[in-house]
């Protein structure tokens, strides 16, 4: 068998979830959407669901699939709904549900619910995706509760720019949001994984904890919050090829590395059609049989190489560790250009093993 492999520690998972509890003293949704970063939704649910407050996903189909599971708690639908129809569904299998647009505060006035929802109101205080005008926003949450069809109304927003803790716009954002609600009696929910994380001041009953629940940290810049996650995810594949060339040998699709003295080189049963990022330069570090080497040459879809001059005890089959406990994926995603919510979620074909249940 392929060695690929994806080890999910499920007691990381639960103690960074714990984390973002703990520094907050709020309750604490846990967003497990896009398959939770690529962990497994299903999977991360069930280790939290004695312990989590709810969960949080983009759309319905996320949502059916964890009920599908046996998971049972509140599970809020971030995008809301995209046709009215769905609404019947989320009465059905109780979802809370954002709403973002009039039109889909309409819908909820003008559908004939069994019984009320609830609702988290969401505001765009800034960023300029999706939310109410601050205009629209007092007007909405009265329609919602004339409407007879809302239980219970939370009134969100989201940070644009929290992970850049010196940049003054998060707090111009929860001055438009306070402005906004003044009046209003409801629980809020602003804060994301960097506003967990960075922004001990501002207020939130619920938070959103993302990326920090996979352990990854949302900055470029150590953080000391951040330094207590633990890597949920372990990627790793084993040697399967050794080179041993001399100085002057180009190593991959397009000669992007050329060796400049005698160099051992190892293929890795690990590419970009497996999510590993193909734009990741030379240098991108690895862990080879525990002690830290590079990668070498162009990521190809199924093969990547790794320097093994410096660890001469590697060979074949030796463990290859790409992101995980000692290789971070903020480290692996910063050398490639990209974010480690991306590499997660671009993981596939990679069978995914489990511990800590």
């Amino acid at each position: 068998m392929r060695p690929a492999r994806a080890l999910i520690d499920l007691q990381a998972l639960r103690h960074n979830y714990q984390l973002a509890r703990e520094v907050t003293g709020a309750k604490a949704l846990a967003v497990i959407k896009a398959d939770a970063y690529g962990h497994g939704a299903v999977r991360c649910a069930e280790a939290l669901q004695d312990t989590a407050d709810g969960f949080a996903v983009a759309c319905i189909e996320e949502a059916l699939e964890l009920r599908a599971g046996g998971i049972r708690g509140p599970i809020l639908l971030l995008e809301g709904f995209f046709e009215a129809s769905e609404l019947s569904l989320i009465v059905e299998h109780d979802f809370w549900c954002v709403v973002h647009s009039l039109w889909q505060l309409e819908a909820i006035e003008k559908a004939a619910l069994s019984q009320p929802i609830t609702v988290w109101l969401k505001l765009d205080s800034g960023m300029h995706r999706v939310g109410l005008h601050p205009a629209d926003y007092q007007a909405a949450y009265r329609r919602l509760l004339a409407s007879g069809k809302v239980a219970k109304i939370v009134l969100m927003s989201h940070f644009a720019r929290a992970d850049e803790l010196h940049d003054p716009s998060s707090t111009e954002q929860l001055a438009i949001f306070d402005k906004a609600r003044q009046g209003l009696v409801a629980q809020i929910s602003l804060r994301n994984s960097p506003a967990v994380l960075g922004w001990p001041q501002v207020p939130s009953d619920w938070v959103r904890p993302g990326i920090m629940l996979y352990g990854a940290t949302p900055f470029d810049e150590p953080n000391a919050v951040a330094s207590r996650l633990q890597p949920v995810m372990t990627l790793e594949s084993k040697i399967i090829c050794v080179r041993e060339l001399p100085a002057g040998e180009p190593v991959g699709y397009g000669a992007r590395f050329v060796t400049t003295q005698p160099t051992r080189v190892g293929v890795v049963a690990m590419g970009y059609a497996d999510g590993y990022p193909r734009q990741a330069p030379n240098g991108t570090p690895v862990l080879v049989d525990g002690q830290r080497s590079q990668l070498v040459g162009r990521v190809s879809m199924d093969m990547l190489c790794v320097d093994l001059t410096d660890v001469p005890q590697a060979g074949l089959g030796s463990t290859v560790e790409l992101w995980g406990k000692n290789i971070l994926a903020s480290d692996v995603a910063k050398a490639a250009d990209t974010i480690p919510y991306q590499i997660f979620c671009n993981l596939r074909r990679v069978p995914r093993l489990y511990s800590g249940h």
